[in-house]
């Protein structure tokens, strides 16, 4: 991602049916390190392979680490992309995963989690972010003109697009 902001506010455009997939692991005991390490290698290999082979559906993804929880915030093509690769026999996902359950799943050194958010309808605002930020970066840009100046209105055209704040 490039660190330069662009001027102004933008908007994603996403298409309906693109998902928000957010997985990542919590370490519980932290002496345990030959339980969570594994998981914690897991992650970039599957993501190096996701982002070699574009195919696959994977937009894009950014991981955060904070104190004893690592999150990876990814964006898929579709919800049927991400289920085909979790599911696939030949990418690294499903080997990682049988190992998981195989090793550390009922030991609770080491948790992990996902949530999945089909993007029906969605809604969001850069002012002075980078192009490769969120949604917006996974998916393209437009002027928030295009889509309204409301985050009401741009969830729902029925709504007025009355801001509460003159835009700039």
């Amino acid at each position: 991602m490039s660190s330069t902001a662009l001027a102004g506010r933008v908007t994603a455009d996403a298409p309906p049916g693109t998902v928000a997939f957010l997985i990542g692991m919590r370490v519980n005991r932290l002496r345990k390190v030959r339980q969570w390490l594994p998981v914690a290698t897991a992650m970039p290999r599957m993501l190096q392979e996701l982002l070699a082979q574009p195919d696959l559906g994977l937009l894009a993804a950014r991981t955060y680490v904070s104190g004893r929880i690592v999150l990876t915030v990814q964006y898929w093509r579709s919800a049927e992309d991400l289920d085909r690769y979790a599911r696939a026999r030949d990418h690294a996902h499903l080997p990682a995963w049988r190992e998981f359950n195989k090793r550390v799943r009922d030991n609770g050194d080491v948790g992990i989690f996902h949530e999945t958010y089909v993007l029906d309808r969605s809604e969001s605002v850069y002012v002075n972010m980078p192009a490769g930020f969120g949604l917006g970066g996974a998916t393209g840009l437009v002027p928030l003109a295009a889509r309204g100046q409301r985050a009401a209105h741009r969830l729902d055209a029925s709504v007025p697009d009355v801001p509460a704040v003159a835009p700039y």
